[in-house]
């Protein structure tokens, strides 16, 4: 069947996100979080859970000795690890004494396939590499039920020397394993190259044949679709990208292309890619990281429009800029409000919030020419929804006056060199004919301004205790001026239900804080109002 497509499999999905994804710069679970997270992606239906490496460090034997607490409805829980030791038989390793303490039903391990690597890494003769890899498959198959080999770094083996890479996989079939995994280890690899050497590989290889790509050239996804195109059944990458460098394949963009592009849904029929979005941001949670925004599929972006005749399209036929409907990756289709925005964004907004407007209602025209105005002044509502609806809702004359500004004060000290300085706000607010003066303390000023409204109206609005401001940021807008520039400010605030985004500009840094603070607080009271109606 050499150069032919093979027939279409079964196909396996392998997330690695505990592992290699926990190799990211800025990535390190806990193992409560790594349970946390093989419990989110046992519920999406994939197959293979890779958790850990647990002779290299105490956390992942941990992993594993807790997860035997629960149990799994669809995935298989993978121990990882690396061949025996050059001076050490197989059934006296250290490092696969811990893989069979793990206790799991599958192992995989990696072993060289670049002739360089076993020269210049492992020091040792090509033939002997050959020996450990096969001794220490046969060792690990005679005890665990499915054994996986990683044959690391083999495109760049392959390409380096044929005949030898290719040794190394001959050798893992002749141990009998289960899978055979080709990985790209550098990421440095095109598709083109991927096929020309898989279609090799499978006139050579009998057993199932797996993908590992990395994304150091972009092109982990590529490669990895094209190498199931060519029959392969196993799918190695992470959640949301996450790995060393560059990452790993993204299993979020991945899962969706099978089903939907290559049509393989009867493949991956445990898979409940509905939840995608749900998850790529729950691992982004628990990484401490914010969700990439722009990720295709599952990223806020990835349905979001903005220009005046895209909106205008997708009223008519949401096919006109979707190439697939965002619900079936958990996902929901957005329209910005910009300088770029048209009557029909106005509109999409406004039934959105589902506040009543038409085409020909003057108000629409009269909200359209107030949010370029106030775009062309530095104001910016993609990031400020939030922002936009009070606007709207201004524009209106629906919206409620919670409170009114009676004046503030700010003092920052800093009292010592080698210390931090200290700031102060003062405020007085009147709610309904009452008037409420206090204070608070802050690590800067915005912070004890923040402090301080809130305090000042718990008294009146105690849901203000369930918010909190969860991401600040500052841009200077004007060039030229120096410390005098236009700023604006943009503010995420969150409860327990719901994020918000708002905005605020001014060539004061404080007022242009307050204004995104101030709009932050009055959505909370909105939005709480609506919901108890």
């Amino acid at each position: 069947m050499s150069g032919e497509k093979r027939p279409e499999r079964r196909i396996w999905v392998y997330d690695t996100t505990l592992r290699d994804g926990t190799q990211s710069e800025d990535i390190s679970f806990s193992v409560e979080d790594k349970v946390r997270i093989a419990l989110r992606l046992d519920e999406l239906g994939i197959d293979y859970i890779e958790g850990g490496w647990p002779g290299s460090n105490p956390k992942d034997m941990a992993f594993f000795r807790e997860l035997r607490n629960y149990s799994l409805k669809t995935a298989t829980v993978v121990a990882f690890g690396s061949t025996a030791r050059s001076s050490t038989a197989p059934e006296n390793d250290t490092n696969l004494k811990a893989l069979l303490a793990a206790k799991t039903r599958a192992v995989t391990i990696f072993g060289k396939s670049w002739d360089i690597h076993v020269r210049d890494a492992l020091r040792i003769p090509l033939e002997q590499n050959v020996t450990l890899i096969r001794d220490s498959l046969k060792f690990l198959k005679s005890t665990v039920a499915e054994v996986l080999y990683d044959a690391e770094h083999f495109f760049d083996g392959f390409k380096a020397n044929p005949d030898y890479a290719l040794a190394t996989l001959k050798a893992a079939q002749e141990a009998e394993v289960d899978t055979i995994v080709l990985c790209d280890t550098n990421g440095g690899t095109l598709p083109s190259e991927v096929t020309k050497i898989i279609r090799t590989v499978q006139a050579q290889i009998s057993l199932p044949l797996g993908i590992h790509a990395h994304n150091d050239a972009e092109m982990a996804v590529a490669n990895t679709i094209a190498a199931v195109q060519l029959g392969v059944g196993h799918v190695q990458g992470t959640i949301n990208g996450y790995g060393e460098r560059c990452g790993n394949a993204n299993l979020c963009s991945i899962i969706p292309i099978l089903i939907f592009k290559l049509k393989r849904g009867d493949s991956l029929k445990k898979i409940k890619v509905a939840k995608l979005r749900e998850v790529a941001n729950f691992v982004a949670e628990l990484a401490n990281l914010q969700p990439n925004k722009h990720q295709p599929f599952v990223g806020s972006s990835a349905f979001a429009h903005k220009g005046g005749v895209h909106v205008s399209a997708i009223e008519k036929n949401p096919e006109t800029y979707e190439h697939i409907k965002p619900e079936w990756v958990g996902n929901h289709r957005r329209v910005l409000i910009s300088d770029l925005a048209g009557k029909s964004n106005i509109l999409q907004k406004a039934a959105e919030y589902q506040i009543d407007l038409s085409r020909k209602d003057p108000l629409t025209h009269e909200i359209l020419n107030t949010v370029k105005e106030m775009e062309n002044q530095g104001f910016q509502f993609e990031g400020a929804e939030a922002s936009f609806e009070l606007l709207m809702k201004k524009a209106l004359g629906t919206q409620k006056k919670y409170f009114d500004l009676l004046g503030f004060r700010i003092l920052s000290e800093k009292l010592r060199e080698d210390r931090a300085p200290v700031s102060e706000a003062t405020i007085m607010v009147k709610v309904g004919g009452r008037v409420e003066h206090t204070a608070a303390v802050g690590n800067g000023p915005v912070n004890a301004l923040d402090n301080a409204i809130r305090k000042a109206l718990e008294k009146f609005y105690p849901q203000l205790n369930d918010m909190e401001l969860v991401d600040y940021k500052v841009r200077v807008l004007s060039t030229g001026q120096g410390t005098a520039s236009k700023v604006r400010v943009l503010v995420e605030s969150g409860d327990r239900r719901d994020r918000w985004g708002t905005v605020g500009v001014s060539e004061n840094i404080i007022e242009a804080s307050w204004q995104a603070l101030v709009d932050a607080i009055n959505y909370k009271l909105l939005k709480d109002e609506k919901s108890e109606a």
